[in-house]
C-alpha cells in the first residue's frame, strides 16, 4: 500500500532542504550558475533626456531592475551567487510575492493571433516544469518543487523582509505546514482571503462554489518589522448612519461603561441630564464636550462621535474589495492578478526604494506595480510568453531602464540535473549524435566525442557543447573538419544548443551550400530525463535556425542631432516542426510564413551603437502598441531614431523576437552619415 502524502511529507521536505543546501554550497564554485544579459531595455517612450553615457564615456550597462527568463531555482542560485557586475542579493530582498501555478488540469496552451488566423500552441516541455514534473505525482510533486525554492527565497530575504505566498485550496494546507517549517511558526503573520477567484458555478457542481484564494504572509524575522498601514473602504451599510459636522463624517458609538448607567450631574447645558446619567466621570464629559466628540440629547443615552478616517478602515484579512481587473489593465494572460492586490501588499510591507521580487511573475503585475510605486524589482518566469508580456507591459508604462536576462548556461544546468554534476560533454554529444542517426568517428579522429557521420553518406556531423555558444568560429572549425577528417567529407552538419544572436547573418555570409546548421531541441534534456534516449528515437526533430533580414535605409545629421532609419525586410522562422503545434495549426502557420513573414514578429528593438556585448535597446515596437500605426497584429517595419550626433560610423544592431519567443539579430557595421 502506497504512503499517504502526510507520511511522505517529512521525506519530501528533507530532500528539498538537501537540494537547496547543495545549491548554496556551490555558490562559490566554478560551476556556479550565472545570468546572461540579453538586453538593456531603455523604453523609447521615456528616453527623452536620458543620458546613455557616464562621465568617463562608458555606455550604461547597469540597471537596478531585472526581468529574468528561466527556471526560478537556477535564477535564484544566480542571484545568490552574484557576479562581477551584480553583487549577491543574499539578504537583500525586502519583499517577495509569489503566485505559483497550482492547477494540474489547466489548459496552458497559448493562443497566438495572427492576421487572418489564430494559432493554438501547446507549451514546450522546457517551459513547463510547473505543468509536468510539478504535477507528475500530484501534490507530492508540487511540494517537492516548492520546498527548495522557498529555502532559497528565505536566503534572499532581508532580516526585515516579508514573503506573501498566493495559493488555492488544492495545496494550501500542506503549504502552510511547509512554510512553518522553512520560515518558522513564529514568523507566520496572516492568512489573507482573496475572494477574486470564482470556481465552477454551473448546476453540475454539487457543492459550495469555490470563491477564494489564500495568501499566506510570513516575516523572516518576527522581531524586525517593516509595516505601513493600508486601508479598505468603509462598509456601504455604514453610510446610512453617517452624520456630518465641521470636523467631518462620523457615526455614533456607545460609551463603554461596564456598570451600565450612572454619573448623574448637571453639565450646564440648559437641559436635564439624560436618563440613566452620562456614564462617565464629569471631568471626562467636560473634556469630550470641549473636543466636540460628546453627543447628548434629552431623553436619549449619550453617545460618542466616532469620526471616519477618510482613507478607510484598517485593512482586514478578507480582501473582498479587490476582485477584478480594472479597465485597461488586461494583458490577455490567463492567471493575471489585479494591480490593486499587489498595491496593497507592496505598500504594506515595503518602502520606496526597497527591492521587491516575484519568482513566478506571470503577466508582470508585481513588476508593473513595484515600478509605479517607486520600488526596485527583480522578477523571473520560465514561460517565454510571460517574459514577452512583461517586457512589453513595462515599456508601455514608461518604466525606467531594466535588464532582460537569461540563465547563462541553461543546458549545462539541465545536463547536470539529468546526467549528474560530473557529466562529460562527450557523453552528451554521443547521445545527440545517436538521436540524429550519426555514428561516432573513430577515437583518434574525434574531438571530445563530438564528431560523427551519417551512415551511407559523406556527411560529417558536429554536436556542439551545451556549455558554449555556437558562433562563426564554430562554423569555420566545422568547415575545417569537413576537409581534414578521414580524407574529407562532402558536407558538414552542425548541431547546436545555444547560438550567437547574429548567427543567421553569419551563415548567410559564409554562403556555403555544404554547411548546414540545425537546432538541438531545447527541451531534449527534459525529455531524456523522462523517457530515456532509447524511447525518444524518431520523436526528436532537429530544426533549421530562424533568420532576420534588416538594413539601415538612412542616416542624416542636423546640427547636434541625427536621424537613423532602420527597416525590417524579411524573417525566416525556425522550422515549424520544432514548434509544439498539431497538423492543422502547423498548416496555418505555414500559410502566414509564405504570405507575410514579418507578421510573425512580436517585438523588435534597435541599438544604434552596439558594442558587441550588451544590446541596449533605445527604440522598440511590439504587437499591440497602437501608438505607431494603430495595427494590433503587426509591428511597424521601419524605425526612425532621433539621436545625439556621433562622429564617425555607427554599428547598428537590430534584434527581433517572434510570436513563439525565438530571437534573432542583425548587426550592421560601418553606417556612415549620408551627405
Amino acid at each position: 500500500m502506497s504512503k499517504s502524502l502526510l507520511e511522505q511529507l517529512p521525506g519530501i521536505v528533507a530532500a528539498g532542504k538537501r537540494q537547496a543546501a547543495q545549491i548554496l554550497e556551490q555558490l562559490e564554485g566554478r560551476n556556479r550558475v550565472s545570468l546572461q544579459t540579453r538586453e538593456l531595455v531603455i523604453p523609447s517612450k521615456a528616453r527623452e533626456g536620458l543620458d546613455l553615457r557616464f562621465d568617463d564615456g562608458e555606455r550604461m550597462i547597469h540597471a537596478p531592475n531585472r526581468l529574468i527568463y528561466g527556471d526560478n531555482l537556477l535564477a535564484m542560485a544566480a542571484l545568490l551567487a552574484g557576479d562581477e557586475d551584480s553583487p549577491s542579493l543574499r539578504g537583500k530582498i525586502d519583499l517577495i510575492y509569489i503566485d505559483p501555478p497550482f492547477d494540474s488540469k489547466a489548459d496552458y496552451r497559448t493562443k497566438i493571433k495572427l492576421p487572418g488566423t489564430t494559432i493554438d500552441q501547446k507549451p514546450t516541455v522546457l517551459e513547463q516544469f510547473a505543468y509536468s514534473d510539478t504535477w507528475s505525482d500530484g501534490t507530492a510533486s508540487y511540494v517537492a518543487m516548492i520546498v527548495p525554492r522557498l529555502v532559497l527565497m528565505r536566503e534572499l530575504l532581508a532580516e526585515t523582509g516579508s514573503i506573501y505566498v498566493h495559493i488555492d485550496y488544492r495545496v494550501a494546507h500542506y503549504l502552510k505546514i511547509i512554510l512553518d517549517e522553512v520560515f518558522g511558526r513564529e514568523s507566520f503573520v496572516n492568512e489573507v482571503i482573496w475572494p477574486g477567484a470564482i470556481g465552477d458555478s454551473s448546476a453540475k457542481n454539487k457543492k459550495f462554489i469555490k470563491s477564494h484564494d489564500t495568501i499566506f504572509f510570513y516575516r523572516k524575522n518576527p522581531k524586525k518589522i517593516v509595516w505601513n498601514e493600508v486601508f479598505q473602504a468603509h462598509a456601504g451599510s455604514n453610510k446610512k448612519r453617517l452624520k456630518t459636522d465641521e470636523a467631518g463624517q462620523y457615526r455614533l458609538g456607545p460609551i463603554d461603561n461596564p456598570g451600565g448607567g450612572g454619573y448623574v450631574y448637571d453639565l450646564g447645558l440648559g437641559e436635564k441630564p439624560p436618563a440613566g446619567g452620562y456614564r462617565m466621570p464629569k471631568e471626562t464629559a467636560l473634556e469630550w464636550l470641549e473636543e466636540g466628540i460628546l453627543w447628548v440629547k434629552a431623553g436619549r443615552v449619550p453617545q460618542k462621535k466616532i469620526y471616519l478616517n477618510p482613507e478607510g478602515v484598517r485593512s482586514r484579512d478578507v480582501w473582498s474589495d479587490v476582485q477584478t481587473l480594472q479597465k485597461g489593465e488586461t494583458t490577455g494572460y490567463g492567471t493575471q492578478k489585479p494591480g490593486r492586490l499587489l498595491e496593497r501588499i507592496i505598500q504594506a510591507s515595503s518602502d520606496e526604494g526597497d527591492l521587491v521580487a516575484d519568482f513566478f511573475v506571470g503577466s508582470g503585475t508585481t513588476a508593473a506595480v513595484a515600478e509605479r510605486l517607486g520600488r526596485r524589482w527583480v522578477v523571473t518566469d520560465l514561460g517565454k510568453p510571460s517574459t514577452m508580456i512583461v517586457r512589453k507591459r513595462l515599456i508601455d508604462q514608461d518604466a525606467k531602464p531594466f535588464l532582460y536576462q537569461a540563465i547563462g548556461d541553461y543546458q549545462v544546468e539541465q545536463a547536470r540535473s539529468t546526467l549528474g554534476r560530473s557529466f562529460r560533454v562527450g557523453d552528451l554529444a554521443k547521445v545527440v549524435l545517436d538521436l540524429f542517426g550519426a555514428l561516432p568517428l573513430p577515437h583518434e579522429e574525434n574531438v571530445n566525442g563530438s564528431l560523427g557521420r551519417l551512415p551511407g553518406t559523406r556527411t560529417l556531423v558536429l554536436a556542439d557543447s551545451p556549455s558554449r555558444l555556437t558562433t562563426i568560429s564554430t562554423l569555420k572549425r566545422a568547415q575545417g573538419y569537413r576537409e581534414a577528417k578521414m580524407g574529407g567529407f562532402d558536407k558538414v552538419v552542425v548541431l547546436g544548443w545555444n547560438f550567437a544572436a547574429g548567427i543567421g547573418q553569419d551563415i548567410a555570409d559564409l554562403n556555403d551550400p555544404n554547411l548546414e546548421v540545425l537546432v538541438i531541441p531545447p527541451d531534449l534534456l527534459d525529455r531524456l530525463k523522462k523517457k530515456g534516449a532509447d524511447k525518444l528515437g524518431s520523436e526528436v526533430r532537429f530544426s533549421s535556425l530562424q533568420y532576420l533580414e534588416a538594413k539601415v535605409v538612412s542616416r542624416t545629421s542636423d546640427g547636434s542631432r541625427e536621424s537613423l532609419a532602420v527597416e525590417l525586410q524579411n524573417y525566416i522562422l525556425l522550422s515549424p516542426d520544432a514548434i509544439n503545434l498539431d497538423q492543422a495549426n502547423r498548416a496555418k502557420l505555414q500559410e502566414v510564413m509564405n504570405s507575410e513573414p514579418l507578421a510573425l514578429i512580436e517585438y523588435w528593438a534597435v541599438d544604434p551603437d552596439y558594442d558587441g556585448e550588451v544590446f541596449r535597446s533605445v527604440w522598440q515596437d511590439y504587437r499591440g502598441n497602437t501608438e505607431n500605426d494603430g495595427d494590433e497584429l503587426r509591428v511597424v517595419t521601419t524605425a526612425v531614431l532621433d539621436l545625439p550626433r556621433v562622429d564617425g560610423p555607427r554599428t547598428v544592431c537590430v534584434r527581433a523576437v517572434d510570436v513563439f519567443g525565438f530571437e534573432s539579430e542583425v548587426v550592421i557595421s560601418g553606417v556612415e552619415v549620408q551627405p
